[in-house]
């Protein structure tokens, strides 16, 4: 029996990018597919565009911008009730045979909640966009290989820490387990998030080679600007308040103080000192909510730090 799988497509302004993209998802082959994009509120006429031009793909269309972590929610929900969700930006486009290696992956390996693929640069093919993520015991998350030349060092099947957001297939009963994106977070490190709650409720990550896609990478939200970088500092610290096992946070509270003494120096030498410390400040006015959270989490999580430490990079890294 053929499984079923939902390709979900977050869109904001992605007009021209899903003409590009949504060939690559409707050509995928071996599973039975269905494809919706959720538009978050654009302006650029993509909704019309895609009821004239595309009419085989469903369209959800969000009112407004909700944030990335209430639009993949909303991706979620869309999916319906497919075995299989592949959350992707707008932004990738995909070999034919990536869902059906990944559906394969996860088949293969019941025990995990999500799997990803070899995503490269779209305009440097040679170039790795990232094999899957790493979150580091500093609270700092990068993706695996980001720019290194590809010369098949990540070429083998194997475990990873967790998914990255841009293109990824999750199983849907995951969610039901372990709860879909925290809204709080509106943009970047919620995947993270996500992936390391999944880590606490027992679940693991796959990665696989020949699943192959090309990610433009920051065609959407763009490069690393103020909203960006607020974003990624204030979400860093909620991410470490809510999901660190409290041994965890004794053992490595050194390195995430490292970690952000790090941040507040290069943002003093980027003169993007005060953004900076007003994402922090937010930071601790949400951590009322965080710490609430925190308590859910932990209650259900069902493996120790020392099982955690294990899955995550011995190394230390800062930046």
């Amino acid at each position: 029996m053929i499984p079923s799988a939902c390709a979900a497509i977050l869109s904001y302004d992605g007009r021209s990018l899903l003409d590009a993209v949504l060939p690559t998802v409707l050509a995928q082959r071996g599973v039975e597919l269905d494809v919706v994009v959720v538009d978050n509120g654009s302006t650029d006429g993509s909704v019309e565009h895609l009821r004239e031009s595309w009419p085989q793909v469903r369209v959800v269309a969000l009112e407004r911008n909700v944030g990335v972590s209430a639009a993949l929610n909303e991706l979620v929900r869309a999916a319906g009730t497919a075995e299989y969700v592949a959350l992707l930006n707008n932004d990738v486009e995909l070999e034919p045979d990536w869902m059906a290696l990944l559906v394969a992956a996860l088949e293969a390996h019941p025990g995990a909640a999500a799997a990803a693929g070899k995503l490269l640069r779209y305009d440097d093919r040679g170039v790795i966009d990232r094999a899957g993520d790493e979150l580091y015991w500093s609270g700092a998350a990068f993706g695996r290989g980001a720019g290194e030349p590809d010369r098949g060092q990540y070429d083998r099947p194997e475990e990873i820490f967790c998914v990255g957001g841009a293109a990824a297939l999750y199983r849907r009963t995951a969610f039901d387990r372990v709860g879909v994106f925290d809204e709080r977070f509106f943009a970047y490190l919620e995947d993270v998030d996500w992936g390391l709650r999944a880590r606490l409720a027992g679940y693991r990550a796959r990665y696989e080679p020949r699943a192959v896609g090309y990610h433009m990478g920051g065609a959407t939200l763009g490069q690393l600007g103020p909203f960006t970088l607020y974003h990624l500092r204030r979400n860093a610290v909620w991410l470490v308040a809510k999901d660190f096992p409290a041994a965890s946070l004794a053992r490595y509270g050194w390195a995430v103080l490292g970690f952000h003494l790090a941040a507040l120096g290069m943002a003093l030498r980027s003169r993007q000192l005060a953004l900076v410390l007003s994402a922090y400040g937010d930071a601790l006015r949400g951590l009322p909510e965080i710490l609430r959270r925190r308590r859910e989490v932990q209650r259900s999580r069902t493996i120790g730090s020392r099982a955690l430490r294990l899955a995550m990079p011995s190394r230390v890294r800062l930046w």
